[in-house]
């Protein structure tokens, strides 16, 4: 008995093309489920408290102190993707300030004169949540905290961005 015949098939029984598919459907499923996953996934990495300061610059509202309060709740959402819930634990007025020369030549930091502008607010928030730490840096909700980053905050009564001017962790 011959071991190939003429329709290219094994001993007459099995055709080479269709033992072939065989073949690479096993590799595929070895492939997918035998090898090992990468070692350093965020699902594996530690959970740690990660802090950072927002700057919100011009929000124009009415009464800028009813918005929240130390101690509340709000969602981020960090480059268009929601990133959980932190909580608020300082909020600052950094108020307006510019750079006046004096007269013996030096640069003084002076209260800006236009800083009482109706209806228009400036914050520094700092916000408090559970990220993981990994080694580009900490990771909220899937997404990397980083200095200048522009994120969104969103509450029951206000949506507005801000940029984040630290990080620690």
């Amino acid at each position: 008995m011959k071991i190939l015949d003429a329709h290219g098939r094994l001993f007459g029984k099995l055709n080479l093309l269709d033992l072939g598919a065989i073949l690479v459907l096993l590799l595929v499923v070895v492939g997918i489920f035998f090898t090992p996953g990468n070692p350093t996934s965020l699902a594996q990495a530690q959970t740690v408290p990660v802090e950072f300061e927002v700057i919100v610059r011009g929000l124009s509202v009415r009464n800028p102190r009813s918005l929240f309060q130390v101690g509340d709740n709000t969602s981020i959402v960090i480059r268009n993707q929601p990133s959980g819930s932190v909580r608020i634990t300082k909020i600052e007025d950094p108020g307006r300030q510019v750079l006046v020369p004096q007269p013996d030549g030096s640069v003084a930091l002076k209260p800006s004169p236009g800083s009482e502008v109706p209806f228009t607010a400036d914050f520094l928030l700092t916000l408090a949540g559970q990220g993981q730490m990994t080694s580009d840096g900490p990771v909220l909700g899937g997404s990397k905290v980083k200095i200048g980053l522009p994120v969104r905050l969103e509450g029951k009564t206000y949506d507005f961005n801000g940029t984040i001017i630290e990080v620690r962790s």
